[in-house]
């Protein structure tokens, strides 16, 4: 994991939540010169992810602090596995112990719950992608906990990656009435290829919109909650008529019908609960020794 300025900047914003001006129970019932090591084990099976944060965060507390990362990111992991070592003052490991292994829960978490998608389609061609529905000031991290359990980045932002979306099709006057004015989409997509060197992806809910849209020949659709019937019917006009447009699957996907839409022929499936509502992974850090 790439620890850059604004990881850094996260961990200190949560260690100064938890810690506050000092850990008052640490304060009064450990003195300061106890060493000793405590382990953290995995109570569960899934994707290992944040080892780098727990170790970032012990040693913004003690830099002194021996981390050994026993299993990396991205690894497999079972329940009682031995995953991180730490070893020094016991008195800063328990300040830091909260906030490290939040971090690790939520990436391990994360990345856990973009494997189990993969895993389910892992025979097609089709890339499981993450969305923008992530944790405020979190989306780095979780993105790359996407990739550590073997999914795709979408765009990170709104800077570095184009989807016309519903809302852009009403406030750029792309709509008329009910439906999307192929004119003025037209002019849209050509003034973006013009100037700006991304692909062009755009937001359709309905298959008459994939027809107009598909006109238009976009990089991408998107495919707004479509069932899986439709997708189909999706699927074979693209090939048909439109072989070089990549097809998005979006909305409503889970774990019951993400390999039915896999098997449909779309290229992406986004699903949004990956990053927005994960299972947190289930660790527990424990006392090995006391010196």
């Amino acid at each position: 994991m790439p620890l850059n300025k604004e990881i850094n900047t996260i961990l200190r914003i949560a260690l100064k939540e938890d810690i506050g001006p000092r850990d008052v129970t640490t304060a009064f019932s450990v003195p300061k010169d106890t060493q000793g090591k405590v382990i953290i084990i995995a109570r569960e099976h899934g994707i290992m992810c944040g080892g780098e944060m727990v170790r970032a965060a012990m040693h913004m507390i003690d830099k002194t602090l021996s981390v050994k990362i026993i299993k990396k990111d991205g690894e497999m992991i079972s329940r009682d596995d031995l995953v991180i070592e730490i070893s020094g003052s016991l008195a800063a490991i328990l300040a830091a112990e909260r906030v490290a292994v939040n971090f690790l829960s939520l990436l391990s978490g994360v990345a856990t719950a973009t494997w189990h998608y993969v895993k389910k389609i892992e025979d097609t061609n089709v890339k499981i992608l993450d969305t923008r529905k992530t944790t405020p000031g979190l989306r780095l991290i979780e993105k790359y906990a996407v990739r550590m359990g073997k999914g795709t980045n979408h765009r990170v932002g709104l800077y570095d990656g184009i989807i016309i979306k519903d809302n852009h099709l009403r406030a750029g006057k792309m709509l008329r009435g009910s439906h999307i004015c192929s004119e003025r989409l037209e002019e849209v997509i050509f003034g973006m290829r013009a100037k700006l060197k991304m692909p062009i992806e755009v937001e359709v809910e309905t298959l008459a919109e994939f027809d107009m849209v598909a006109h238009q020949n976009p990089d991408v659709i998107m495919l707004d909650n479509f069932n899986v019937k439709t997708i189909r019917k999706a699927v074979k006009i693209r090939n048909k008529k439109f072989p070089k447009i990549k097809l998005e699957a979006s909305g409503g996907v889970n774990m019951k019908n993400v390999r039915a839409i896999a098997l449909t022929g779309v290229d992406f499936i986004s699903i949004g609960s990956i990053t927005h509502s994960p299972k947190s992974f289930d660790f527990s850090l424990e006392i090995a020794s006391v010196d």
